[in-house]
């Protein structure tokens, strides 16, 4: 027979939550009483820990998030940038933002997801997101990599734009110039500003773990860029062609070594097709380059609007995960 204690209505406060987060609540609510406020902490840790997986999460979320949930707990004066995060970018490992922020400077950047996560992320009150989305060099995040012995494919400014206008080129040759220290490492850098990165790369030898590449989401905007990366003297040269929001036609693979392409993803992403992905398909098996179809996004291959976990990354039936070789020398 039940007591009093369990016949008790559930507070307004829990009133259309989720089981598990009601569960939560009740759970942290009696382990305060009983052995105080640290001790609960610890106990909720080693809960979360016993379940069977993590709680899904939006498509668009990334670690840099949840780490702002879980500083929010801390006072102000505590919370610390985050360091490099694992990545849920389908091509890569962990991201490191030695800038945030960013402006935009073509169709591809009208959904933003960077731009939507800063905002976010600023509202949370997590340093280094003061500003929003206006950018922001964070020369204490520059060293992260060096800390890390197990190689590891860093995506290089998933929150920014490392050769936006307003980044000094003192502070780039500081960003390669850590890239260089830590060759067990493979980094990506990824721009929309195809020209300035050339005028950069003039000047500078570019490490032979440093890959570089260009945006390509149009033939008016993206395929212009294409014959600057040629001309940069690098180890790795890709394309990453998402969003991919028309038919690009023919197109000079020569010089590049990896295409990525990826339909837009989020509540007001535009339709990818796929015959504009067979065309890019069928001209990278006959340049031989690697190919990495990232996901359909939020448009399926039938035309029909889902979530992009949903849709998925098959295309033809079979995921493609092609890559450039990941030849690098280790520490001793």
């Amino acid at each position: 027979m039940l007591d009093r204690e369990h016949t008790k209505p559930l507070p307004n406060a829990y009133w259309g939550k989720e089981p598990s987060y009601i569960k939560h609540e009740l759970l942290k609510a009696y382990l305060k009483k009983r052995i105080g406020s640290r001790a609960t902490f610890s106990a909720l840790s080693a809960t979360n820990r016993r379940r069977k997986g993590p709680e899904p999460r939006r498509a668009e979320e990334t670690q840099d998030e949840v780490l702002a949930l879980r500083e929010r707990r801390r006072a102000p004066s505590a919370r610390e940038p985050p360091m490099s995060t694992q990545s849920r970018i389908e091509w890569t490992e962990v991201t490191w933002n030695p800038t945030v922020g960013c402006t935009k400077i073509s169709p591809g950047c009208k959904n933003c997801y960077a731009e939507t996560m800063a905002k976010r992320l600023q509202a949370m009150g997590m340093r280094g997101y003061e500003n929003g989305f206006r950018l922001t060099l964070m020369p204490g995040r520059l060293a992260e990599p060096l800390s890390r012995r197990q190689p590891t494919v860093y995506f290089v400014n998933s929150m920014s734009d490392l050769f936006h206008e307003k980044v000094p080129f003192d502070y780039v040759r500081q960003v390669f110039a850590v890239m260089a220290r830590a060759p067990q490492h493979t980094f990506q850098v990824l721009t929309k500003r195809a020209e300035r990165m050339a005028e950069f790369c003039r000047g500078v030898a570019v490490p032979p773990n440093v890959w570089v590449g260009v945006s390509v989401e149009s033939r008016k905007y993206g395929l212009p860029r294409i014959p600057v990366l040629r001309g940069i003297d690098a180890q790795v040269r890709f394309l990453s062609i998402e969003p991919l929001l028309e038919d690009l036609g023919r197109f000079e693979l020569t010089g590049i070594h990896w295409v990525i392409v990826g339909g837009e993803s989020g509540r007001k992403a535009r339709p990818m097709k796929s015959e504009w992905v067979d065309a890019i398909k069928r001209q990278c098996d006959e340049a031989r380059v690697a190919f990495f179809f990232k996901q359909w996004g939020a448009w399926g291959a039938d035309g029909e609007k889902r979530s992009k976990t949903a849709n998925g990354r098959k295309y033809r039936g079979r995921v493609w995960d092609a890559m450039p070789s990941l030849t690098q020398p280790t520490i001793t």
